[in-house]
């Protein structure tokens, strides 16, 4: 018999405690059985089982050997699993949850279905902290650096959060210069859904003067609601640079304070660690990395 199926002979006794099982499980007789496992102690000059007429238990460097073998066995049904699914167009239903920045998302969304039409996207939008695992999920994007040891990790990308208004606005109302300056603004807050709690804005404040009060005539959970109204002139909001790149490109929005805002964001995306991550898992992966932020490190 040769190595490997020797190997696979040693876990079915090692698990079952038993020749007569482990030989019924391969469709073997317990004596062939019995004579594998005596080939592989021979030629590894060490026993692996204490034997006696009522069980059979591992020795110590059984225990060790078991490890090992589980191993090997795993990796060898990873690579078939692969090399087949590598044959076959990536298929099936992928669940995943996203941060509520559509804008940004969405076009990257709908590439992927072009991609790949086999694939079903059951897609939850939401900031709070989901539990990957325990609640099913094959993939989800989130910001910050990621701590949890049973999720693998790949940076996608960095942005910056800026304070920004309307031309309109700023021509109505003044542009602040300092920090403090922003007690006689309208400011429009984000408000964390999963907690309740305002968003800090992230700005420093100059040694000699108090922080700024923010007066604030909208609070929304979502900031695209927030970026719409600034759009139309009633405020200043602090959003991603990247949801307003564009629009103070064409100058329909301007930057204020950039000298007093110090922020650095991350977008991670998370997904189960495991030896093998199938087909629809890996394409998903590679797309985001590739199309979110296409010059970030990967």
């Amino acid at each position: 018999m040769d190595r490997l199926g020797s190997i696979s002979v040693f876990v079915q006794v090692a698990e079952t405690r038993s020749f007569t099982q482990a030989g019924r499980l391969l469709g073997v007789s317990s004596s062939a059985i019995g004579k594998s496992i005596a080939r592989i102690e021979k030629r590894l000059g060490v026993r692996l089982f204490h034997r006696s007429t009522r069980s059979i238990t591992l020795t110590g460097e059984g225990a060790l050997f078991l490890e090992r073998c589980r191993r090997i066995l795993a990796e060898v049904e990873a690579a078939e699993q692969e090399l087949s699914e590598a044959a076959a167009a990536p298929r099936g239903k992928l669940r995943i949850s996203l941060p509520q920045v559509r804008g940004l998302l969405m076009p990257v969304l709908t590439g992927f279905m072009r991609a790949y039409p086999d694939i079903e996207l059951d897609v939850d939008f939401s900031d709070r902290m989901v539990d990957v695992i325990e609640e099913g999920f094959d993939a989800v994007v989130r910001t910050g650096r990621p701590e949890d040891s049973r999720l693998t990790a790949r940076l996608l990308g960095h942005y910056r959060l800026v304070l920004v208004g309307s031309a309109d606005y700023f021509s109505q109302h003044g542009t602040p210069r300092r920090p403090i300056d922003l007690n006689h603004h309208a400011c429009l807050r984000h408000k964390f859904c999963a907690t309740g709690k305002l968003e800090a804005w992230p700005l420093r404040h100059l040694p000699q003067e108090p922080a700024p009060v923010l007066r604030a005539p909208l609070v929304s959970t979502t900031i695209e609601s927030l970026l719409h109204v600034v759009n139309e002139g009633l405020g200043i909001a602090c959003l991603p640079d990247f949801m307003v790149h564009e629009a103070v490109e064409q100058g329909r929005l301007q930057r204020v304070l950039d000298d007093y805002l110090e922020h650095s964001g991350s977008f991670w995306l998370l997904w189960p660690s495991s030896r093998h991550a199938s087909a629809k898992l890996r394409v998903f992966i590679d797309h985001m990395s590739l199309a979110l932020f296409p010059t970030a490190p990967v």
